[in-house]
């Protein structure tokens, strides 16, 4: 698929832990229209974990046993080929630039961006792929009517990168449109 350059991304991670540190397990990254919804350009790469470790990135024991208890195609997923972390970031700088000028969403304001942005440090990258004043939070977005994700359909593989991600767009743009319609 090709960028349609439709001005916001959304990224997911899936990690070993929920601190800046944390070991990834896998990224993904689908461009996306916040008032329409529409999806474009997706990013998916599984991530070696020893690659993580090597460059001191962290495993917390809860998290590990969370993932132990999640269902069976998620755990199965993260068990599958990876590439080292450094090559997963430079496909995702790739990514990143074909996708022109947007806006980056995480969720939490110290989850997925931050997680990203630390692994890229250990890396000795000190200026990201993307503005960090184009950072969005879907946490955030959410605060303003959390009955629109509570009530908001998932489909796919829970904890996977990708539906994770269209399922935060899903709610993310019909908040959006319904705080625009007011």
């Amino acid at each position: 698929m090709k960028p349609k350059n439709l001005g916001h991304v959304m990224l997911d991670l899936e990690t070993l832990g929920n601190k800046s540190n944390s070991a990834i397990l896998s990224i993904g990254a689908v461009e996306f229209n916040i008032e329409t919804g529409e999806t474009g350009f997706e990013f998916y790469e599984r991530v070696d974990l020893q690659s993580c470790l090597n460059v001191g990135l962290i495993v917390n024991g809860s998290t590990f046993y969370w993932w132990l208890q999640q269902n069976e195609k998620a755990r199965k997923e993260i068990c599958k080929a990876a590439d080292n972390l450094h090559n997963v970031l430079q496909k995702l700088n790739t990514y990143f630039a074909i996708c022109g000028d947007f806006q980056l969403w995480g969720n939490g304001l110290t989850f997925d961006v931050s997680i990203l942005e630390n692994a890229y440090v250990k890396f000795g990258v000190q200026v990201m792929p993307w503005q960090f004043r184009n950072e969005r939070d879907v946490r955030t977005l959410v605060a303003f009517a959390p009955e629109i994700k509570e009530n908001y359909p998932f489909t796919g593989i829970l904890h996977h990168p990708i539906a994770d991600c269209k399922y935060q767009i899903g709610y993310c743009t019909a908040i959006w449109n319904k705080l625009n319609k007011q």
